[in-house]
């Protein structure tokens, strides 16, 4: 979920996403298509790297507002929870 920290680049995130989506109704119409294999396969590794520049810049985002934030507020909680936050992403990312 993205939530509110989505100050800065809403909407270049949002271009992106939409790009996204696009190429993956490219993938779906080349696969009706019967299209060849591997040109499918480089489509698809097209989508994966657009996915990972956007993950990229939502979590730039995510760093510039809410860790930024809640290190400006003092308030250790906050702070903690923050990092475990970004802890559990890289985690779930490992696996």
């Amino acid at each position: 979920m993205i939530g509110q920290a989505m100050h800065h680049d809403r909407q270049a995130i949002l271009h992106r996403l939409h790009r996204i989506e696009g190429q993956v109704r490219g993938l779906a119409q080349m696969v009706s298509d019967e299209r060849y294999c591997i040109d499918i396969l480089h489509q698809v590794q097209a989508v994966k790297a657009a996915l990972n520049r956007a993950e990229s810049a939502i979590l730039k985002d995510h760093a510039a507002c809410c860790i930024t934030e809640a290190i400006a507020t003092g308030d250790a909680t906050a702070q903690r929870d923050k990092f475990n936050e970004l802890i559990d992403l890289f985690e779930k990312l490992r696996k």
